[in-house]
C-alpha cells in the first residue's frame, strides 16, 4: 500500500467521516482512499468554499471534519476558509498535497502559510511514520480544538508503507474535561451569592445540550438572565429569561438589562469587543467573571475580576452545589413581562422604509421568519445586511445558527449553509447573503443543486458593498468603487437549476409560501431588492476602532 492510500484509510479509522474538497492530481489518490475506507466526500467548486463547508460541518456536527486540496494553488485558494476555521478554533484537518522543490510552479511555503493564519502545520515525513503522523493530526485537531494543516509531499505519497501499518489505528479518545479547582469554584459561588442583578453570557464553549441544562439550572437558582454570544445564538431558545444575543446585535431591552447587571459571567465566552460592545455593556461597578477550559482565554480580551479554568457544564454543576439558597435576582414579574413583550427585534417598533421597488430588510426578515419552517439551520454571510437575518430569523437551538465571522470575510455564507445542512439534514437550510457575498460564492450554487439540498438562499441585494457605502457616504467620499449596476441574481440561480423569485414588496413573498408548501424539489433563491438608504444598526459597532 502506498502512503497516500494508507494515510486516507488511517484518517478514516481515526474518525474522519466527512471530507470536502476540490480534487487535483496531488490529492487524487488520498481522497479516493478516504472514500474507499467509508468517508463521505463532497466536491465543492472552489477550495475556499470547501474549507468553509468543512468548518461549518465540524461546528454543527461536533465532529472533526477534513478538507482535501491540491498542492500550491489548491491550498492558497482555501486559505480564507482555513483562516476562519483557525481563528474559530474549529477541529478541522486540512489535507494538502505538497511539492518540496522550489523550482516547481506549485511551490509555496505551505508550512508558513498555515502558521500565518493560526493553523497547526504538520507534515507526513516518511512511509514508516505516515500512519502515526496522520492519526496525530486528528488527535491534535480534536484535543487542542485546532485547525491542523497536514502537508503530504508528493514524493512521500508514492512510497510503500510497511506491512501491518494500519493494524493499530483507532479513533483518539475524546478530549478530557477540565475540572476547576475547589478554590475557584468557591470564589465563583461567592460572587453568585452576592449578585443582585446577574447575567450569564454563554459562548462557543457552552454550545451543547448538557452545558445549556447546567447553565439554566444555575441561572434559575441565582436569578440570572441568560444571553449568548453571536456564535451560540439559539442556545437558550424557548427559555422565558433569555435575552438572545449580547453585543452589537442585542435588542435595546437586552442591552439595557445586560448593561445594568452587577455581575456578568462569561461561560465559554471570550467577552470580546463584539459581545460586550467594546465594553459599553459592562458597568463601572460590574463584576466580570470568565469560565473557560483554556486558561489562555481568561482575560484575553478584557480584564476580569475572577477567572475560572474548567469545563462549562462541570463548573456550573459544582457552582450550583456550592451556592446556598435560591435568589430572585433579575427574575421578577416586571422583567418577565418586559422580556416577553420586547426582547425580540421583531417586537421593536420601526417605520417601514420600503418602496414600490425595494423592500425593507426588517420587513423581509420578519416575513421569512413566519413563512419558513421553524426547524431550520441558518448560515450567515458578512456585510451590511447581516444583522437582519441574524436577529430576525429565530432558530430552534444552538445547532440552528452557524456564524463564520471570526475573520469577517464576505463570501463564506453559502458554503457555511452547505456544511451546516449536511450536518443537520433533518432541518431546512437557509443561507442569508448579501449580493456581494452571493456573487463571490455563486459557483457553489452548483453544489447545492448537485447535492439535492432543499435550501433557501436569501440575497439581501442593495447592488453595493453596503457597509462601505454607509460608512464612507456620510462624509461625501466617492462611492463608485463600492456600488454596482443591478444584477439579476435570480436569473443566475435559475441557470444553476434553482427555483428563484425576485422580491420588491411583501406581496412578492407569496412565491416563497408556495415553495414551502410544495414538493421543494429544487432549491429556492430569493433575490430581495432591499432599500439602500440606511446602514444597519450594528454598523457603527463594526467599524469602530478599524
Amino acid at each position: 500500500m502506498k502512503v497516500a492510500g494508507a494515510v486516507g484509510r488511517a484518517l478514516h479509522a481515526a474518525g474522519i467521516e466527512q471530507v470536502f474538497g476540490v480534487v487535483g492530481s496531488g490529492n487524487f489518490h488520498l481522497t479516493n482512499a478516504l472514500v474507499a475506507a467509508g468517508a463521505r466526500f463532497v466536491a465543492a467548486r472552489h477550495e475556499g468554499g470547501a474549507a468553509t463547508m468543512a468548518d461549518a460541518y465540524a461546528r454543527v456536527s461536533g465532529t472533526v471534519a477534513a478538507v482535501s486540496v491540491h498542492q500550491g494553488p489548491g491550498l492558497t485558494n482555501a486559505m480564507t476558509g482555513i483562516a476562519e476555521a483557525a481563528k474559530s478554533r474549529t477541529p478541522l484537518v486540512v489535507l494538502a498535497a505538497e511539492v518540496t522543490r522550489p523550482t516547481s510552479n506549485f511551490y509555496v511555503d505551505q508550512e508558513a502559510l498555515g502558521a500565518a493564519v493560526g493553523a497547526v502545520p504538520l507534515r507526513i515525513t516518511s512511509a514508516e511514520a505516515a500512519v502515526e503522523q496522520a492519526v496525530t493530526a486528528v488527535r491534535r485537531a480534536l484535543h487542542e480544538r485546532r485547525t491542523v494543516l497536514l502537508n503530504l509531499p508528493l514524493e512521500v505519497q508514492e512510497l510503500d508503507v510497511p506491512d501491518g501499518a494500519l493494524a493499530q489505528v483507532a479513533p483518539p479518545a475524546r478530549r478530557p474535561s477540565v475540572e476547576a479547582v475547589d478554590s475557584e469554584v468557591a470564589a465563583l459561588a461567592q460572587v453568585l451569592r452576592r449578585a443582585r442583578r446577574p447575567v450569564f453570557v454563554a459562548g462557543r464553549g457552552a454550545r451543547s445540550p448538557a452545558a445549556r441544562d447546567a447553565l439554566e439550572d444555575l441561572a434559575e437558582h441565582c436569578g440570572a438572565l441568560l444571553a449568548t454570544s453571536a456564535v451560540a445564538k439559539g442556545l437558550f431558545h424557548g427559555n422565558p429569561w433569555s435575552l438572545d444575543v449580547s453585543g452589537g446585535f442585542a435588542s435595546p431591552l437586552a442591552a439595557e438589562l445586560i448593561g445594568g447587571a452587577d455581575l456578568i459571567v462569561g461561560w465559554g465566552c471570550a467577552l470580546n469587543m463584539w459581545t460586550m460592545r467594546h465594553g459599553a455593556l459592562i458597568g463601572a461597578d460590574t463584576t466580570v467573571v470568565q469560565v473557560d477550559d483554556d486558561p489562555s482565554a481568561l482575560g484575553a480580551h478584557r480584564e476580569v475580576h475572577l477567572g475560572v479554568t474548567g469545563d462549562v457544564e462541570l463548573t456550573a454543576r459544582r457552582a450550583l452545589e456550592a451556592t446556598d439558597g435560591r435568589q430572585k435576582g433579575l427574575r421578577t414579574p416586571a422583567v418577565a413581562q418586559e422580556i416577553a413583550a420586547r426582547v425580540r427585534w421583531r417586537d421593536v417598533p420601526y417605520e417601514d422604509a420600503g418602496t414600490r421597488d425595494r423592500i425593507d430588510p426588517r420587513t423581509l426578515s420578519i416575513a421569512l421568519d413566519d413563512i419558513l419552517p421553524a426547524e431550520r439551520v441558518v448560515g450567515i454571510d458578512s456585510g451590511n445586511f447581516m444583522g437582519h437575518p441574524s436577529m430576525f430569523l429565530s432558530v430552534p437551538d444552538q445547532d440552528g445558527f452557524c456564524f463564520t465571522q471570526a475573520f469577517q470575510s464576505i463570501g463564506l455564507g453559502l458554503a457555511t449553509a452547505i456544511g451546516a445542512a449536511l450536518a443537520r439534514p433533518d432541518r431546512l437550510p437557509v443561507a442569508a447573503l448579501g449580493d456581494g457575498g452571493a456573487l463571490m460564492g455563486a459557483a457553489d450554487l452548483d453544489t447545492v443543486r448537485r447535492l439535492g439540498l432543499p435550501m433557501v438562499v436569501v440575497v439581501y441585494n442593495d447592488d453595493a458593498y453596503g457597509a462601505e457605502v454607509h460608512h464612507f457616504g456620510p462624509d461625501e467620499h466617492p462611492l463608485g468603487t463600492v456600488e454596482f449596476p443591478p444584477t439579476d441574481i435570480a436569473a443566475v440561480a435559475r441557470g444553476y437549476g434553482f427555483e428563484a423569485v425576485t422580491v420588491h414588496t411583501p406581496a412578492d413573498l407569496k412565491a416563497v409560501e408556495d415553495w414551502v408548501a410544495g414538493p421543494r424539489s429544487a432549491p429556492l433563491l430569493i433575490d430581495a431588492k432591499v432599500v439602500k438608504d440606511h446602514g444597519s444598526w450594528w454598523l457603527e459597532e463594526a467599524f469602530r476602532g478599524h
